[in-house]
């Protein structure tokens, strides 16, 4: 075996972040709105959370909780039900993205390009594309009269795929210029395109949009 039974996961094994002691330990805080002044103690999560749902509404954590103290059920308990909202607010925001980081949102970026683009792989296998690059295959790499697809279509980048990904890590997703071949049968088409990382989640994939 290669380790042991009392040995911590490694991250990719992990299902949940790591949790330390700060995680726990409670931080009180004097918030005022509208003339109240309450007291509350929360652990040091929730009031990252608090602070960030402040920020996307454009809002203070004071106004929050206000909001929060008048839409309370009668149980008193102010603390359990700002913890609750926070559960609310991070799920509601967790489906948007989900929502927004989609293979269907990949798809709409590519159509709304005027330009050939598609998405690559980590594999180097296309997974959609555009008219427009469908359009340069058919152009450049033309086949016979009754055949409109290119089930032989090869691609091949001057750039490694990985390292595109780890030049995108450490460029602040800066988009990456890389040369590329396409072939099917005994023609190529060799072109340049601009590289960035695509909004999902996984699989990790790229968006080639062609210059030119």
């Amino acid at each position: 075996m290669s380790g042991s039974a009392n040995s911590p996961p490694s991250s990719h094994d992990r299902l949940l972040l790591p949790i330390t002691r700060e995680d726990f330990g409670l931080e009180f805080r004097v918030v005022a709105r509208g003339g109240i002044r309450r007291g509350i103690r929360l652990e040091k999560a929730f009031w990252m959370s608090l602070k960030q749902m402040a920020e996307n509404r454009k809002c203070t954590i004071g106004m929050l909780i206000d909001e929060i103290a008048k839409n309370q059920t009668k149980t008193g308990n102010l603390t359990s039900a700002i913890r609750v909202a926070c559960i609310l607010g991070l799920a509601d925001e967790n489906l948007i993205l989900r929502k927004l980081a989609s293979i269907r949102t990949i798809n709409a970026i590519l159509v709304a390009c005027p330009s050939p683009a598609f998405a690559l792989a980590s594999s180097k296998k296309i997974l959609t594309f555009n008219a427009p690059f469908q359009q340069l295959v058919k152009r450049q790499l033309p086949t016979g009269p009754n055949n409109d697809a290119r089930q032989d279509l090869k691609l091949a980048l001057d750039l490694n795929v990985a390292d595109i990904f780890a030049r995108l890590d450490a460029n602040g997703d800066v988009p990456i210029a890389s040369g590329f071949v396409i072939g099917a049968g005994e023609r190529r088409y060799r072109g340049q395109l601009n590289a960035v990382r695509a909004p999902v989640p996984e699989p990790e994939l790229l968006m080639a949009f062609v210059n030119g």
